[in-house]
């Protein structure tokens, strides 16, 4: 036998000892009589050439799959599923934790960054699960205005929670979230106060989102954001869902004319220079979730197993 089929041998016996009888390292040292060194390398050596095969019996396992496959099926960059409960009819639980998990990550960065945030019930939810920190490198804006219709502050907005959890510098945007022309929206842009806002979330290096449906329970209409009238009209038009006010398509594409004329919203930062990260699930988010990956309006999901499922079997 050559040299190398006999440390194949001897690495397929440290594999086996080590996944399969739970030896430890110096165990295998002594059983193979080499150093626990040698052991070590030789376990390394059975996986690297193949030799063996994990396989992990555990509801996590599934959601890692699920979670590269929608990477490459819709050519993401960032996934993450979490585990449905079946007993559940929440529309956050545990994708916000996750995105509070993940929020925390680039936060912890010691290299200044450019967060932007969305709005919505999702985001909300995962905000208020973050850890306080000192990030004072770091800057937070926000992509929604912060006023509701009745002129109260917008009850999801979460930029001034983030700001007081983080200590970071925050860049709210003190306008409605909705106005009442095109015109106006572009007379408010053009004021110095707002300007630098808008340009700050063009520059976000990551960005995190929630999706919103236009089905008869839509937020932005339950919210009172726009009435029932404008909601059909935007249903007859072919809406699905919409981004931080930005009505869309089934196939991505934004609306033309009616409440996308209104919205007083920044841009989505684009996902060729920037992650944009949704946090959403649920199946009346279905065909909106759909279209935004599909036509990378964003390029990063967080969603659990269920909807990571219906994605992937969706025509």
């Amino acid at each position: 036998m050559s040299a190398r089929g006999s440390r194949l041998d001897d690495a397929a016996r440290a594999g086996w000892l080590y996944y399969v009888a739970g030896n430890t390292q110096d165990q295998i040292a002594s059983t193979l009589g080499v150093s626990r060194q040698s052991a070590q390398r030789l376990v390394s050596l059975a996986v690297s050439e193949g030799l063996v095969r994990v396989r992990i019996d555990h509801p996590i396992a599934g959601c890692l799959d699920l979670a590269r496959r929608l990477k490459e099926r819709f050519g993401l960059r960032f996934t993450e599923v979490v585990p449905s409960d079946p007993a559940s009819s929440s529309t956050t639980v545990g994708v916000a934790e996750a995105t509070a998990a993940e929020i925390e990550r680039h936060l912890l960065s010691p290299q200044p960054i450019v967060m932007a945030v969305g709005t919505g019930r999702t985001l909300k939810a995962a905000i208020e699960q973050l850890t306080p920190m000192e990030c004072p490198q770091h800057r937070i804006v926000s992509l929604t205005g912060n006023i509701a219709p009745d002129g109260s502050a917008a009850y999801y907005n979460v930029i001034f929670t983030m700001a007081d959890t983080v200590k970071a510098r925050s860049f709210p945007m003190p306008l409605p979230v909705i106005v009442s022309s095109a015109e106006e929206r572009n007379l408010l842009h053009e004021q110095p106060m707002i300007r630098p806002t808008l340009d700050l979330a063009r520059k976000a290096d990551v960005t995190f989102v929630g999706i919103g449906d236009l089905t008869q329970t839509a937020p932005v209409f339950e919210d009172g954001f726009i009435s029932g009238e404008e909601l059909e009209a935007m249903q007859k038009a072919g809406a699905v869902g919409e981004i931080v006010g930005w009505s869309f398509d089934a196939r991505g594409e934004l609306l033309k004319g009616g409440m996308n004329e209104r919205v007083a919203s920044a841009p989505l930062p684009s996902s060729e220079t920037s992650l944009v990260i949704a946090a959403a699930m649920g199946p009346r988010k279905l065909p909106a979730i759909k279209a935004a990956v599909t036509r990378h309006i964003v390029n990063g999901l967080i969603t659990d197993e269920r909807t990571a499922a219906a994605l992937l079997n969706a025509d």
